[in-house]
């Protein structure tokens, strides 16, 4: 009996804050419960439902202006693509390692979003596949490698192995679920949590209302050595930009990959965000 119960119980915990005006460039997604990952991949078993609180997510990847704002400022530490045709303002920032994408959400008053915060933002509360639905992803939806080539064909203008692509400037797709940008395709996306084989490997730290994965995400976790990236990218075919495919990486990204990343911030977060903007 209290098995049943469990899910209505949760829910009755859940807080769920009704959404405010977001801050500039962001997005509310409301708290309550989902549907986290999906019988079609071990690495995401078992599907169950968790809750996230309210909260506020970036619309759009970070961008290399951004970042590098942020590295002149003296708040971030300089980092970035390797690759050639990576580097225009307003393609997402690439190959920043884990702990870069913590300092620089940190640094804007906001924090890397938990594994649990980006799929919730990513497919709402009826377990859709992709950000905009069931639809399988093509792209006239997301930048990702299809018959044509990687990132839809569209080649490298410098450097060697142009026909290995490259990222789009942010938000040149759809806006889905929540009025994100490139929840789907595009750049890989690091997320807090460290990474366990699967949810049922995680236990209960992957369980219940703001979960953050294997040692509540702490700098360091016995038995876990890689973090979680997620989203697919332009690299890749439609089956890694689904709303429950996990990657794993090392923090320090190395050996170096190109992964990105976006910002989430907390209702208190958020409220601390508006005051400051509407102060003279």
């Amino acid at each position: 009996m209290m098995f049943h119960l469990l899910p209505c119980l949760l829910t009755l915990l859940s807080p769920a804050t009704p959404c405010e005006a977001p801050p500039e460039g962001m997005s509310c997604v409301p708290g309550g419960p989902f549907q986290r990952g999906s019988k079609r991949e071990r690495a995401s078993r078992p599907q169950e439902e968790v809750i996230v609180s309210t909260f506020y997510m970036d619309i759009n990847e970070v961008t290399n202006a951004e970042y590098k704002r942020c590295v002149a400022a003296g708040r971030c530490d300089k980092a970035g693509p390797k690759y050639a045709d990576f580097s225009r303002p307003k393609q997402p920032i690439n190959g920043v390692s884990w702990f870069d994408a913590v300092k620089f959400c940190q640094a804007q008053g906001k924090h890397l979003p938990t594994e649990a915060e980006w799929e919730k933002a990513a497919r709402g509360t009826d377990g859709r596949r992709f950000p905009w639905g069931n639809e399988a992803a093509t792209c006239e939806r997301a930048v990702i490698e299809d018959a044509r080539g990687r990132s839809c064909g569209v080649r490298k203008s410098v450097g060697r192995h142009p026909e290995k692509g490259r990222v789009w400037l942010v938000g040149q797709k759809p806006a889905a679920i929540h009025g994100l940008k490139d929840m789907a395709g595009n750049s890989y996306e690091w997320v807090y949590d460290w990474f366990s084989e699967s949810y049922e490997a995680c236990g209960e730290a992957c369980k219940g209302v703001d979960p953050k994965g294997p040692c509540g995400g702490a700098l360091t976790c016995e038995g876990h050595r890689e973090r979680v990236v997620r989203g697919g990218s332009w690299y890749w075919p439609a089956k890694h930009a689904t709303t429950y495919h996990r990657r794993a990486h090392v923090p320090s990204n190395e050996p170096f990959h190109h992964f990105g990343f976006r910002c989430a911030a907390s209702v208190a977060e958020a409220e601390a965000l508006v005051a400051g903007a509407a102060r003279p």
